[in-house]
């Protein structure tokens, strides 16, 4: 597809269905997807809704990842709602995260997205047209595109990535939303959790205490909400970061997030040690010293969803041990939880089969 044929299928795709309209300045941000453990959503919607804006995030389930936004916040509170208790939520608190399933925001993109899915495939001009049509349908002018680049991920290489913004501003421009790219590291996990519970607890401690959470965490949020805040004008260019890291050091966008979490029939008053996981784990242990050279994020997604993720949301596997970091003989490399035994059987064995974690100098397997 050209870039007037995108256009085209974008307004058609837009036009199949309702629209949210909202009495406030809607900006709103998406993520290309491809790298486990992005949980950014949960930090960047409450940052975000802390200030004048309005930032309503429809967010999809999992279908290859161990946890979709929606399965992870479907944890701390309900992500099913009418277009109407949408509005009413963001009309009251700025900003929700709820399963855009549900809705009839741009259903024929829903229905192009069925037909993909089982075949595998992810047209580029596809691509645009239903992220773009579902940012229009929530009214948004200014949306923060995350393109995590990377080995393992969607997008090969930085040119890839910049070829593919090039294309979202371009088609931002025809349709009169202000589309900010961010390209983003995506070699690893962002933070340390994977999985629908695991990276509730996560998101979680990180809002209540940002100086002991994952700094990977804290800079992607931050950056994707500072684009926001300076492109909407709440913060002066070069100032959103900052920004955004005094609203998370401050407790503002915890309380908002609490809010937020109320308003979609949660209990406000959550911790993380309140959201259950899984009670069969097993950890993985570093059989030597070394440096850590290698996370392989395929082999981590095949090991959470071996361990019942995102189905069961307790399950899924927590990263100790990142790229670069030095580790000694016995020093824990991740650990696996499931519900089940027969799940958490499988997942160790797909880790032993296909190990995540690579050490420098590490002796794999002896045989016979």
């Amino acid at each position: 597809l050209d870039m007037e044929e995108i256009r085209d299928l974008t307004v058609s795709m837009l036009n199949s269905g309702e629209k949210l309209e909202l009495s406030g300045f809607v900006v709103d941000k998406h993520s290309i997807g491809g790298v486990p453990g992005n949980k950014v959503s949960l930090l960047i919607i409450p940052i975000v809704a802390s200030t004048d804006l309005y930032i309503p995030k429809t967010s999809s389930r999992a279908i290859t990842s161990p946890s979709g936004t929606a399965d992870t916040m479907s944890v701390l509170a309900n992500v099913k709602f009418s277009l109407r208790e949408i509005k009413e939520i963001v009309e009251k608190t700025h900003g929700c995260i709820v399963w855009g399933g549900a809705l009839n925001l741009a259903p024929a993109d829903d229905m192009l997205i069925r037909v993909e899915n089982p075949l595998r495939i992810n047209p580029r001009g596809l691509m645009l047209a239903s992220v773009m049509a579902k940012k229009l349908a929530v009214g948004a002018k200014i949306v923060a595109l995350d393109i995590p680049v990377g080995r393992g991920t969607k997008v090969a290489d930085m040119a890839d990535g910049e070829r593919l913004a090039r294309d979202f501003v371009e088609l931002g421009k025809s349709l009169g939303i202000n589309v900010k790219a961010g390209i983003t590291y995506g070699g690893q996990p962002v933070g340390r959790a994977i999985g629908p519970a695991l990276e509730a607890r996560e998101a979680l401690s990180a809002l209540m205490d940002p100086s002991s959470a994952s700094m990977s965490l804290l800079s992607k949020s931050a950056s994707l909400a500072g684009i926001l805040l300076e492109a909407s004008g709440i913060s002066k260019q070069g100032e959103g970061y900052d920004a955004a890291m005094e609203l998370l050091r401050t407790g503002k966008a915890l309380s908002k997030f609490r809010e937020i979490i109320e308003a979609q029939g949660g209990n406000p008053n959550v911790k993380p040690d309140d959201l259950p996981i899984g009670t069969y784990r097993h950890e993985v242990i570093a059989e030597s010293d070394g440096y850590v050279t290698l996370v392989d994020n395929e082999s981590l997604v095949q090991i959470a969803r071996a361990a019942g993720a995102p189905t069961d949301k307790g399950a899924g596997v927590i990263l100790h041990q990142k790229q670069g970091y030095k580790v000694k003989k016995g020093d824990v490399l991740f650990e696996i939880y499931a519900e089940r035994s027969s799940k958490l059987s499988d997942a160790v064995n797909i880790a032993a089969y296909s190990p995540p974690v690579m050490i420098e100098g590490m002796l794999l397997k002896s045989y016979p």
